[in-house]
């Protein structure tokens, strides 16, 4: 544990739940947290720092954990005035995927606000959420405000690498901070879409599994001239072929059943579940996210072997990156073993569970109602990520995690894709109405 920094950013008093998200938001982007996986990153006790400050302002004592030098996550926790109410632990990431400068027709780093939007990299993952929790929690604080449920607010380091350093080593090292907490809100989901014409917001319910594989192979040296059968090459690239090319089958999980059916409603048409292409057609920009939560995947990603023309190696290496459906792990580690065939192995360098958790009970209630305040003609609807957040470590708790970062987006934005992607960007009414939910959902009275 490191020391808070005394220093405290003054921020103004305003009756708006919204009134510092742009701020902040552009604050935490100015902090470079680039995450370079391996326990190699930037930034991340800056950001902590920035976070602490505010978190002390809306009446928290932040504490700062430093798994290893330089991965710093910082937690608080607020009281709520209903003694009877289980812990809500609100929770988000500091750091960011690279981004290459030169790809970008901004500073990826600038923070820069035009055609109504932060630009810069972090703005919708999650740099965008961050500011949309301090700056409800600094309301809160103005007003004199609590929240019903006690909240552990927490941002942690190291999210884009798999929480190694950050949510996964706080689960293992501290499950004290999380203690009477039975419910967490963080990244991904709340964001809208269009649906045959209804905005549509989706709520994440749950979220893929995650294998990353080391794949060896394993031959006889010899010369590049020679006829050679037991090739370390030939044996890895075949196995990378036949993992990359396989279908996996069609599966429909609670959730994803859910989604396409009332998909289909809103359509107004029966949903044939041999196939859900008009279904995922009319999902908009969503489309490519649910099209990948309908079967597992297993995505060859890297190859190297030898080191030079004419020497046939003993061995080679690759990766691959599989998402099992949440409940089909071990199934797939059996598929994967056959595909990878005899001369392959293969081992988890990082491997993580799937979630899947109700689309209902009294906290998905206060989302859908929060969403319709503010958006009363909207619907919402349940979905799964194919990737994954730190909600995975949260559950090793018991606590049942939610994707509910709410943003109301114009049809036109193509959001999903802004996602590790070239200048990312998020609208500041989307913050905006974020904020208003976000405060709405998390029933505050003096």
């Amino acid at each position: 544990m490191i020391d808070s920094p005394a220093e405290k950013p003054t921020a103004p008093r305003t009756e708006s739940p919204a009134a510092d998200v742009v701020e902040i938001c552009r604050g935490l982007i100015r902090i470079d947290t680039t995450n370079r996986g391996g326990n190699v990153s930037v930034g991340e006790p800056e950001a902590a720092a920035f976070c602490g400050r505010l978190m002390e302002q809306a009446g928290m004592t932040p504490r700062f954990f430093e798994s290893a030098p330089g991965r710093v996550s910082v937690v608080g926790h607020l009281p709520g005035w209903d003694a009877d109410a289980p812990g809500l632990v609100l929770h988000g990431h500091t750091d960011v995927v690279p981004a290459e400068a030169a790809e970008w027709s901004v500073d990826p780093f600038g923070a820069e606000l035009k055609d109504g939007m932060v630009w810069g990299r972090g703005a919708v993952d999650m740099k965008g959420m961050d500011a949309m929790i301090l700056s409800v929690l600094l309301h809160l604080a103005r007003t004199g405000r609590r929240p019903r449920r006690p909240l552990t607010v927490a941002f942690f380091a190291d999210e884009e690498a798999g929480g190694v350093y950050g949510a996964t080593w706080m689960v293992e090292h501290h499950p004290e901070v999380f203690a009477g907490c039975s419910d967490a809100i963080s990244e991904v989901g709340g964001f809208s879409t269009e649906v045959a014409g209804t905005r549509a917001y989706l709520v994440q319910t749950a979220e893929k599994g995650l294998m990353w594989l080391n794949l060896r192979s394993a031959g006889a040296p010899g010369h590049g001239s020679a006829p050679h059968e037991d090739n370390a090459v030939t044996h890895l690239a075949g196995a990378l072929d036949r993992i990359g090319r396989h279908e996996w089958p069609l599966t429909y999980t609670k959730t994803t059943r859910q989604l396409l059916e009332q998909v289909a409603e809103i359509m107004g048409v029966p949903f044939d579940e041999t196939d859900p292409a008009p279904q995922l057609e009319a999902l908009g920009q969503a489309r490519t996210w649910v099209t990948g939560t309908l079967r597992t995947s297993s995505n060859p990603t890297g190859m190297t072997a030898g080191y030079k023309h004419n020497v046939i190696p003993s061995t080679a290496t690759g990766t691959v990156d599989v998402r099992p459906l949440p409940g089909e792990e071990e199934q797939t580690l059996t598929t994967l073993a056959e595909l990878a065939g005899p001369h392959v192995e293969f081992e988890p360098e990082h491997r993580d569970i799937g979630l899947e958790v109700p689309f209902s009970g009294d906290l998905v209630e206060l989302m859908v109602e929060a969403l319709r305040h503010e958006d009363p003609e909207a619907e919402v609807l349940p979905f799964m990520l194919g990737g994954g957040t730190d909600n995975k470590s949260l559950s090793r708790l018991g606590i049942t995690g939610y994707g509910f970062s709410p943003l109301r987006l114009p049809p036109d934005l193509a959001f999903t894709s802004l996602f590790h992607g070239i200048d990312e960007r998020v609208p500041v009414d989307a913050l905006e109405f974020g904020c208003r939910v976000l405060e709405r959902m998390l029933e505050p009275r003096p």
